[in-house]
């Protein structure tokens, strides 16, 4: 379909809790298009509908050769064990920040159809999850970081020059 042009920090759709899927239509299959072809450029992991400033339970993800979709997903599953590294957003470009994660996830949702799937994902894909996730309930990753870290992301993305003021 379209690669869409993404929203940045600082827009209020992305702290928005997205709203369930509940038409499942030529609508949704156009947005499940898009996120698809958009989360196929080159450096993307995911993107969640909000990022495009559609307020949806829908994400998309490219990871280690699985591309694939889930709609009106819920984390049904964490490992206890966790994993440390740096995260990065496409709606907060530029900025990396190190960021604690489950080890292993997985998700339950449905697929364009209304039918029932699960993806479980260890390592990338599992931090990818979590964050796609966290989108759609209207999370940022800067809002797991440390108080300082946190502090010191919003005052980089502040400077920057695509955070979002409030001009369109």
């Amino acid at each position: 379909m379209a690669v869409r042009e993404l929203r940045y920090l600082g827009d209020p759709v992305l702290t928005t809790q997205a709203d369930p899927v509940t038409h499942f239509d030529h609508r949704l299959s156009a947005l499940i298009d898009d996120l698809m072809d958009t989360v196929l450029l080159p450096g993307r992991a995911g993107l969640a509908a909000p990022q495009i400033g559609v307020g949806l339970r829908v994400f998309s993800y490219n990871v280690g050769g699985l591309h694939g979709y889930v709609v009106n997903p819920q984390i049904v599953d964490l490992s206890e064990e966790t994993q440390d590294g740096p995260e990065g957003c496409l709606s907060v470009p530029e900025l990396w920040f190190p960021t604690r994660r489950a080890a292993q996830a997985t998700v339950k949702g449905v697929d364009a159809k209304n039918k029932p799937i699960s993806v479980t994902g260890k390592k990338e894909l599992a931090r990818c999850l979590q964050h796609e996730t966290d989108h759609l309930d209207g999370k940022l990753y800067l809002d797991r970081l440390e108080p300082d870290q946190r502090k010191e992301a919003m005052r980089q993305a502040r400077e920057s020059q695509w955070f979002w003021r409030g001009e369109k």
